[in-house]
């Protein structure tokens, strides 16, 4: 065919050439003469005339048959042909115009060709980049690169008429589906990319916002499909793997230059915010749902929860001795938390790690409203709390259930949420990875975000104990019908006696306070295992409302500066008497703090203050320091059942018998210390 085609042009040619050469002959005989040159020299057409003409029938055989590679070098070879014809004048401008418009028409017709076949689902791998890298050559480089995303495009878009979703589909293995159809699409249009059309930045411009579109298509497809109902049920758990598998394919495609997890992150964010905000507040509805039956008795948490939530460092066997002692209530609080930290990954990787300790703190400083509410206060003003709205709460009546509340706050504030929370600090778990001997707390501390979170943690706990020891230090003060066991009539209605005959030991308002005390403290030694400390603060600040409201209350100190009658020296030693017996108590149960020291000294001085307005020096009625001691130190031995006995009989050298203060009173030089 091709032989044929060259044969015919070339006698059509030559019969047009000989039949203008005649012409000439006829009109002008001589010419020949005239120029030097025969006939059939003037009439035979050079080479590259000869080329030229056969050049475009030549190329339309090879598009005809689809032989690219070799159209585009007989294209170029044209190109060059043109380019010298027009520096050395070997075409006339006829032919070199034929052969330049013949070019342009094949080229055209070649891009199209291969537009054509780049549209094609069947065209695909070397097929497809063979076509677009022709088209590019032939100097269509960005129709070349569009084409090439639509291809990969189109090729996805197809893939993906066999994924259908239903209601019951999971969503892990459909957003597992729809990555590997979506990223590997362009996972492969980004190598094609690469291969064909380099780094130029007009080509990776768009690249990287097609790739952008794409992945916004997906991220809708996987809300709409797989995260909307995980996330408005509270599935967390659900909502994070899809996001997880998401990023996992993203980062294959950082090694190729394309971030598009920070894409992903942004639009699955409020599918993840709307899950974690669901979660916690499950938490709080069903820890609330216990609180309103709990019996607030600290049990050890059942078999199954104990063996879910250990470690495989943690205690052997079904042993029982590193578990903690809640109430019910506070162990659904405590296993829904762990259960909750489980799968974080998402979350610290959507940068979601504050926000998910602001929501858990929300939610314990609720459970910390509810405790506070269970315990029978008579002040209104503890009836009602933000956070915890209309939830019914069972009352703790005993002081054992009352403590148990702390017990609960103090635990789940000082170890369980702060060791939960720590998974939200992998940069922390994995320099201490290996040190299973460092206390979770330690581990903790290290970080500055989590340490003003358990500070708040703290605070929460701080409220219900300020509750507690409100409550019963107004139990101690007040009657059920309001009036108030500690006044100045205790004191200033004691003179007139004859002071042989007294009976010396605390007022009964200080002897209920320390039998309370001691109370608690035996509570506290099986509640607060390895938490005496707790323990200790807790007495410690239970005694300091007492003495505070004794240093604040203005009736009782105007009934003793100003009442009908002056405070004696009985009164006064048996006030001082009071007040030694609280700082003895309380050094001996170690709660004795610098700010109850400082406050009871105070208060000594201000009634020894009283005493001397009237006239007496307090130091000439006030027996030594070692009297005070040695009463006191009676008085707890009996209150706590343990009397001072010698030989079956009371001692009869103890300060209660029958002893007078007052003949040692004279040689006592007394301070206000």
């Amino acid at each position: 065919m091709r032989n044929l085609l060259s044969t015919q042009a070339t006698l059509v040619h030559s019969l047009a050439e000989g039949v203008h050469i005649d012409s000439l002959s006829d009109i002008a005989p001589g010419s020949s003469a005239t120029t030097g040159l025969s006939n059939n020299e003037v009439g035979e057409p050079s080479d590259v005339e000869k080329w030229s003409t056969e050049l475009p029938d030549f190329i339309d055989v090879l598009l005809a048959e689809r032989r690219i590679d070799e159209a585009l070098d007989r294209l170029d070879e044209g190109d060059s042909v043109v380019a010298e014809a027009k520096a050395k004048n070997t075409l006339t401008p006829v032919m070199l115009l034929s052969l330049q418009t013949a070019i342009i028409e094949r080229r055209q017709r070649l891009a199209d060709q291969l537009a054509e076949a780049a549209c094609q689902p069947s065209t695909r791998g070397a097929e497809l980049r063979a076509a677009i890298s022709a088209l590019k050559k032939l100097g269509d480089g960005p129709r070349a690169h569009s084409l090439l995303l639509n291809a990969h495009f189109q090729r996805y878009q197809y893939n993906m008429q066999s994924l259908r979703p239903s209601s019951t589909s999971y969503g892990g293995a459909y957003t597992a589906a729809l990555s590997q159809l979506v990223f590997s699409a362009i996972a492969q249009a980004t190598s094609d990319s690469l291969a064909i059309f380099g780094q130029e930045t007009a080509y990776t411009s768009e690249l990287v916002m097609w790739a952008t579109k794409q992945t916004e298509a997906f991220a809708l497809l996987v809300k709409r499909h797989a995260l909307a109902s995980s996330a408005a049920a509270g599935g967390l758990r659900s909502a994070a793997e899809c996001v997880q598998i998401a990023l996992g394919h993203c980062s294959l495609l950082e090694a190729r230059g394309l971030a598009l997890c920070p894409v992903v992150l942004r639009l699955f964010r409020p599918s993840v915010e709307q899950a974690l905000d669901a979660n916690l507040k499950r938490i709080e509805e069903s820890t609330a749902a216990l609180a309103a039956a709990d019996n607030w008795e600290l049990t050890y948490p059942p078999a199954s929860v104990r063996l879910a939530g250990r470690t495989g460092a943690a205690t052997g066997g079904g042993s029982t001795a590193n578990q903690p002692k809640l109430s019910s209530s506070a162990h659904r609080f405590n296993s829904m938390v762990q259960e909750f930290f489980e799968d974080v990954g998402p979350l610290l990787s959507m940068q979601l790690g504050s926000r998910t300790l602001d929501g858990l703190f929300q939610v314990f400083n609720s459970y910390v409203n509810m405790l506070i509410k269970a315990l029978p206060s008579a002040m209104e003003e503890e009836a009602d709390f933000e956070g915890s709205g209309n939830k019914v709460v069972r009352l703790a009546e005993t002081e054992a259930q009352q403590i148990a509340l702390l017990a609960n706050a103090s635990l789940l504030s000082d170890e369980l949420l702060p060791r939960a929370a720590m998974k939200l600090s992998p940069s922390s778990q994995a320099s201490y990875k290996d040190d299973s001997r460092r206390r979770p707390m330690d581990r903790q501390n290290r970080n500055p975000e989590q340490r003003e979170w358990k500070r708040r943690l703290v605070n929460s706990v701080d409220r219900l104990k300020d509750s507690f020891c409100r409550q019963h230090a107004l139990d101690l003060i007040f009657t059920e019908e309001g009036d108030s066991y500690l006044t100045a009539e205790t004191y200033i209605h004691m003179d007139g006696r004859n002071m042989d005959e007294i009976d010396w030991f605390p007022s009964p308002i200080f002897q209920e306070l320390y039998a309370k005390l001691n109370r608690m403290a035996g509570f506290a030694v099986d509640m607060f295992v390895g938490r005496e400390r707790f323990a200790t603060l807790l007495l410690m600040r239970l005694t300091e409302t007492v003495i505070l409201w004794l240093s604040e209350d203005q009736t009782f100190w105007e009934d003793i500066e100003e009442g009908p009658k002056p405070l004696g020296p009985i009164g006064l030693q048996q006030f001082y008497l009071d007040m030694k017996f609280v700082m003895c108590f309380a050094s001996q149960g170690r709660y004795l703090s610098r700010n109850l020291h400082r406050t009871v000294n105070d208060i000594i001085s201000k009634a020894m203050a009283v005493f001397s307005a009237s006239g007496l020096d307090p130091n000439s009625v006030l027996p030594e320091d070692d009297w005070f001691n040695e009463i006191c130190q009676d008085a707890i031995e009996r209150l706590s059942g343990k009397p001072k006995m010698t030989n079956g009989e009371r001692d009869p050298n103890s300060p209660t018998a029958s002893v007078s203060a007052q003949s040692i009173s004279s040689n006592r030089s007394h301070g206000s210390s």
